[in-house]
């Protein structure tokens, strides 16, 4: 944006449009939730949107975009030119790991820095969403909602500014010559953070075996339901990928972005439809809608450099990758994803920040892409995984204290 430039409404506008992705979200993980499970799942994107928008702007936004004036030149951005790292300065001034200005929005309440908030708000709650999915029903309320808080506060900011933010991957082309740096357009990466929660949360939590009453599966409604969650998400995709404020748009066509994400997630879909086809001899709506979100996902990184065939490619791969994962994981009683956030948004994030590096032609890039994709995974898995294991554990020693005709009967 120009200094003098006033906001233009079409980014506004996109910013709005962008909200829809938190609850398409919401839509397609409860698509096929039994009935109780769904009115929990309905209280999820409210709870996130709340949280993520206070975390986000307490501390989140100081994390993310604290550094943001060295990266761009700007004004409005002049006080945010704070960035830390945990290397000594021997190793430069590239390997920035958050930023530490403009905490509560204090002293950046410019037009610029409010749209740069603004901008992010769609993604923090997605975030908060799919972690907040990933352990409901597993831990107490209360434990949920706080990961939520941790989530928007901490876990999606340092994410943001290591991509965004001038931080250490995107500059993995200066720090280890590895291609063009971590390159991730559309934010596939924030949802490896539900993914790496999701995981942690399979292998921390034991399934319940559930009763025979209620295994009648979800409601008639939820498939529609998820249907509606896919309207939205093409509705919203537009928004999401034109509001940051500080795209060049003299180097990116915003309809090749549109394009190439929605040839992905129709891939997807259709891809997901075709193997519950094969596979049940009839296709599966709820997994249809998730193959969309699937390709979707996945093709966010990639979108402003591939072609449309290989952006089919990316979709369809990840479509048909989310169904044999959810048939996997559904088929095997001690991997239990409710919801389907492993399978649905974090497989298909994972393999859609890879295929950035698949399918470009700088030497290096698919490193680049391996080193954040891990990094990303494993501080949610990591994080998760040190939080939830202690309640696991006295969860599984309360149980294992309970007569056994009041655990057969929970």
């Amino acid at each position: 944006m120009a200094e003098t430039e006033l906001i233009p409404t079409w980014l506004l506008l996109a910013n709005g449009l962008a909200f829809l992705i938190p609850w398409s979200a919401a839509l397609i993980v409860a698509g096929d939730l039994r009935p109780g499970e769904a009115r929990q799942m309905a209280l999820a994107p409210v709870a996130a949107f709340g949280l993520a928008v206070i975390a986000y702007a307490v501390v989140g936004f100081g994390l993310h975009y604290g550094g943001i004036g060295l990266l761009y030149e700007h004004p409005e951005l002049d006080p945010l030119v704070w960035e830390w790292s945990a290397l000594s300065e021997g190793w430069g001034d590239t390997w920035g790991m958050a930023g530490v200005a403009g905490f509560g929005l204090a002293g950046v309440q410019t037009p610029v820095v409010y749209l740069l908030f603004l901008s992010a708000l769609p993604a923090a709650t997605t975030a908060t969403l799919l972690v907040m999915a990933a352990l409901r029903g597993r831990v107490p309320a209360l434990v949920v909602a706080l990961f939520g808080l941790l989530t928007a506060a901490v876990g999606y900011p340092l994410v943001g500014n290591w991509i965004q933010g001038g931080g250490w991957l995107s500059r993995l082309d200066v720090n280890i010559g590895a291609g063009a740096g971590y390159i991730d357009f559309g934010m596939s990466s924030l949802f490896l953070l539900g993914g790496g929660a999701a995981l942690a949360c399979t292998l921390a939590f034991r399934p319940r075996r559930p009763k025979a009453a209620s295994q009648s599966g979800a409601s008639s409604a939820l498939p529609l339901l998820a249907a509606l969650g896919v309207g939205l998400l093409v509705v919203g995709s537009t928004g999401w990928l034109l509001a940051w404020p500080l795209t060049d748009w003299t180097q990116t066509s915003a309809v090749t972005l549109i394009v190439l994400a929605l040839l992905a997630a129709a891939a997807g879909g259709l891809a997901a439809l075709l193997y519950t086809w094969l596979v049940s001899r009839h296709p599966d709506p709820v997994q249809g809608a998730r193959g969309v979100a699937a390709g979707w996902v996945a093709g966010l990184a990639s979108v402003a450099l591939v072609e449309p065939s290989q952006a089919l490619i990316i979709g369809a791969v990840a479509g048909l990758a989310m169904a044999l994962v959810a048939h996997l994981l559904n088929h095997l009683r001690r991997f239990h994803d409710p919801g389907g956030v492993l399978a649905t948004f974090g497989v298909p994030a994972l393999w859609g920040v890879l295929a950035v590096g698949v399918f470009s032609d700088a030497p290096g890039q698919l490193q680049a892409q391996a080193v954040g994709a891990a990094t990303i995974f494993l501080l949610a898995f990591l994080a998760t995984t040190v939080l939830a294991a202690p309640l696991a554990l006295i969860g599984r020693t309360w149980r294992g204290r309970r007569p056994a005709s009041q655990v057969d009967g929970q």
